[in-house]
């Protein structure tokens, strides 16, 4: 929660001096590149591949062979990252004309892309040590040093801003360069955090380079894999990035905006529950334990619809009011605010599909299967760019944001299908009698949700900051006493987990 309160934080930073202009548009797109590159090997395929290899190797009780493959894959890391780094530092200009070939219509627009994304490619090296720290700390049953990690970034980017975007003028620098440079400083910060807390474990980073690890090659047999089916999902960036770029200047920075509070959710509750539940399941795994596999699946799942099915309606209702609390000064103008809230009204039901993605996934990965989550990310590219190329025509940027929100359902519904064949059902009854209870109480919060932000008008009318958030937590706080009354009257057993596990923390 904390990680994600300040990467709003570092968004409302970012909205107060940037807008959605052409800096900001800009800056997205040159932190993407790197950030795809992330995503596909320090961060997603990695993350899958470490925890189940590293628990199986726990489990044999050789902590030792684990520090040494923590070691090896470090070293192997910063090779391979560092030569990606040199070689994006050096083709940067024909990646972002690739990536957004649009921003040529606007002057200046590509030149200040292409600098930012030389200035932030060695962020890909940070990020690929602070993963394999963050994946020893969960494998090791400790998660509140590794959620916080990210937060190191958004303290950086958040300081550098309010610090220097003023100043940079009067140096002749562009005021966007002072926020690229805070990622840099915030991805050192990610690895700083996690650092003490992997010494305590024992751990002691040896410059080891052994290519015939067996552990290591477990490792890359996962993470082959794993990496073609998250290309598939980058590709889905890279289609809307693309799209993005062509519809003129704010679209770009409208969607990531929107992308970021849909995500709030996700990482709050979808990556939370994932995350704690990956250790289990790999336990389970490494035991061929096919009952305790389900058994942890589908308790995630449900905690999982539980507190995102409420969010997806929420965020829907709430959208514009949400947007313009949270980003309307500065340079971001009403205009950006409804822009920003069409994209994530659209954006919305994919919480669900993204969140069951990130526990189900990675539950294959622990089974020692990783070509499903290859096929299901694969069809879901498919719908994804199919739909954004017709809606995009009629929709406009919103039509991105929906496409991009189906084809999420679509990669998660054959998961859980493939997963339930596998495991010999998922609870299936008791699953879909969660769901359509969750969805009646979740309805009848969106409801009280809406009507209230609509009541709260007549005694806090008007647009300062006090009025719009007695509105927008109102609202809020009436939706969850709602739905929590809902719940209770229509017995969901998961709310009085939730309950019991809230209190006694």
């Amino acid at each position: 929660m904390t990680s994600r309160v300040l990467g709003l934080i570092r968004d409302q930073v970012l909205a107060y001096f940037f807008g959605a202009g052409d800096a900001m548009d800009a800056f997205r797109i040159a932190f993407r590149i790197p950030n795809v590159l992330r995503d596909l090997f320090a961060e997603g395929a990695l993350s899958a591949a470490l925890v189940p290899t590293f628990t199986r190797a726990l489990v044999a009780g050789d902590r030792g062979a684990v520090w040494r493959l923590a070691s090896n894959v470090i070293s192997v890391l910063l090779l391979a990252s560092g030569a990606i780094v040199l070689a994006g530092i050096m083709f940067a200009e024909p990646l972002v004309n690739l990536y957004a070939g649009g921003f040529r219509d606007v002057p200046g627009k590509l030149e200040l892309t292409i600098s930012l994304t030389r200035l932030m490619f060695p962020f890909l090296c940070m990020v690929a040590v602070a993963a394999v720290l963050m994946a020893m700390l969960n494998a090791l049953h400790h998660f509140f040093v590794p959620a916080l990690s990210p937060a190191m970034f958004n303290v950086a980017t958040i300081t550098c801003a309010v610090l220097f975007v003023p100043l940079a003028p009067r140096f002749g620098i562009e005021p966007i360069l002072a926020v690229a440079a805070g990622t840099l400083v915030g991805g050192l910060g990610q690895i700083l955090l996690q650092w003490p807390e992997v010494r305590r474990e024992g751990f002691r980073y040896d410059r080891v380079l052994d290519w015939q690890d067996p552990w290591l090659r477990e490792i890359g047999r996962l993470m082959v894999p794993g990496v073609a089916g998250l290309a598939a999902v980058q590709t889905n960036l890279f289609v809307n990035s693309w799209l993005a770029a062509g519809l003129g200047t704010g679209a770009v920075s409208w969607l990531d905006y929107a992308f970021r509070l849909m995500y709030m959710p996700i990482g709050l509750f979808g990556v939370s529950i994932a995350t704690a539940s990956l250790p289990a399941i790999s336990a389970h795994a490494a035991t061929s334990d096919d009952t305790g596999i389900r058994h942890a699946v589908v308790r995630g799942l449900r905690l999982m619809l539980l507190l995102n099915l409420p969010a997806t309606l929420g965020l829907t209702v709430l959208a514009t009011p949400i947007v313009s609390l949270i980003f309307e000064r500065g340079r971001f103008t009403p205009a950006d605010t409804a822009a920003t809230a069409a994209a994530l009204a659209f954006y919305a039901p994919g919480l669900i599909g993204y969140s069951a993605v990130k526990l189900i996934s990675p539950a294959f990965y622990a089974m020692g299967n990783s070509r499903v989550p290859v096929i299901a990310s694969g069809a879901s590219v498919a719908l994804n760019i199919c739909l954004n190329l017709i809606l995009v025509r009629s929709l406009g940027h919103r039509g991105l944001a929906l496409g991009t929100a189906l084809s999420a359902l679509l990669n998660a519904g054959i998961l859980i299908l493939v997963l339930r064949a596998r495991l010999g059902g998922l609870d299936g009854r008791r699953l879909v009698t969660a769901v359509l209870k969750i969805s009646c109480a979740s309805i009848v919060m969106a409801g009280a949700a809406y009507y209230t932000e609509r009541f709260l008008h007549i005694p806090f009318a008007g647009r300062d900051v006090i009025a719009q958030g007695v509105r927008v937590g109102g609202s809020i706080a009436v939706g969850i006493g709602v739905l929590a009354v809902s719940t209770h009257l229509l017995g969901l057993e998961e709310f009085a987990e939730l309950r019991r596990r809230v209190l006694r923390s």
